[in-house]
């Protein structure tokens, strides 16, 4: 123990273990602004479902030939066929973003493993270390009374 300094022998692996965190961290965030468009596209594509029925129903209301009657409707089919896929595409995103928490959740968990391990390797380091100091001062005082005694 004399001269030498602690050395945590799993160091290598829990700095991969912090760079796979902060990966996961980063694809979190990633996933998050995906997510976020998407349900601003959602939002976007129901304003423009609303204002397809509003359009229809006005349509509707008055005197209107069979051709805009029938483009009214082939426009909200679409729009509401838009929403199907833009909200397909949400879960979609919402399962990504999913997964993405359980990976940094999972990354996490073992960098935090390996830093209790490393912690009370530690502990177990300055106490060896404290007991071999004191073995060091109990050899001075027993030579430095020897000493005085003779």
């Amino acid at each position: 123990m004399k001269g030498s300094s602690f050395r945590f022998r799993l160091e290598r692996v829990r700095a991969l273990r912090e760079r796979k965190e902060e990966t996961a961290k980063q694809a979190l965030g990633v996933a998050l602004d995906h997510h976020a468009r998407g349900e601003r596209a959602l939002r976007t594509v129901e304003h423009a479902l609303d204002g397809a029925r509003a359009a229809q129903r006005h349509a509707s209301a008055g005197p209107i030939n069979a051709v805009d009657l029938l483009a009214h409707q082939a426009y909200l089919e679409r729009t509401e066929a838009a929403r199907r896929a833009t909200c397909d595409e949400l879960a979609r995103r919402e399962h990504e973003l999913a997964r993405r928490r359980d990976a940094l959740t999972a990354a996490t968990r073992d960098l935090q493993a390996l830093e209790r391990l490393k912690q009370h390797r530690r502990e177990e380091y300055d106490r060896e270390a404290a007991r071999q100091e004191g073995l060091v001062l109990d050899e001075l005082a027993v030579t430095r009374f020897r000493r005085s005694a003779a």
